[in-house]
């Protein structure tokens, strides 16, 4: 079985062009605000990486340190601050309850990594936009989108199909079944039609399209 390589530059390239131009086109220069609250060397090259494709998108950009017992009210006062378009938090801060508790205390207008409860629920129920008009996308977790961003890009999304069927036919299997990655991108592709199996040490669930957590319904 041959293997092809694929050069995620070449893929962002046309996402980060859109963004550029789009910024340049608009009256205010976003905003986003990053909050390191750990000594994970992860995290803290995560944030280099953010402040890097933040310049060159046109993107301002501040990275915030403080404790992790500081986080939260420092997260609030970003919340109230109109001034701050976007929050990311680089977790692990505390790695357990304490996370998702700090992931719900974002503001949801200002939340860019789709962490809090309404984009989760959302993207479970397969509810793709905020508002009836569907003028308001909801956020995606950005590791599952790149994903689904790469699988269009080599062509198994069928371009020919409506939105939401553009895997209609194709089965996928996901060993993985991480709240961060596995069982997010399950969600996704069986949005977007495909039949979904995801196997972790567990066992194997078969995922449908928009029916939320419970376990019986992807048995």
């Amino acid at each position: 079985m041959s293997c092809k390589v694929v050069l995620a530059q070449n893929i962002s390239a046309s996402y980060r062009d859109e963004l550029k131009n789009t910024i340049k086109s608009r009256s205010i220069r976003p905003k986003l605000v990053g909050f390191l609250a750990n000594e994970d060397p992860a995290a803290a090259k995560y944030a280099e990486w953010t402040a890097k494709t933040c310049e060159e998108t046109g993107i301002q950009f501040e990275l915030r340190k403080c404790s992790r017992n500081e986080l939260e009210e420092k997260i609030v006062e970003a919340n109230e601050d109109k001034n701050i378009h976007g929050i990311m938090v680089y977790y692990p801060v505390f790695g357990d309850r304490q996370d998702q508790y700090l992931q719900n205390v974002v503001d949801a207008t200002k939340d860019v990594e789709g962490l809090q409860h309404k984009y989760v629920y959302n993207m479970y129920h397969n509810v793709r936009f905020l508002d009836q008009a569907k003028t308001k996308k909801c956020i995606i977790p950005c590791t599952p989108l790149g994903i689904v961003k790469v699988m269009e890009y080599v062509g198994v999304y069928n371009g020919v199909l409506p939105h939401g069927n553009r895997l209609h036919g194709r089965i996928v299997t996901i060993i993985n079944r991480s709240e961060i990655v596995g069982r997010p991108l399950a969600a996704l592709l069986a949005n977007d039609g495909a039949k979904v199996y995801s196997v972790d040490i567990n066992g194997i669930q078969e995922f449908h399209r928009g029916v939320g957590l419970t376990l019986k319904k992807h048995e």
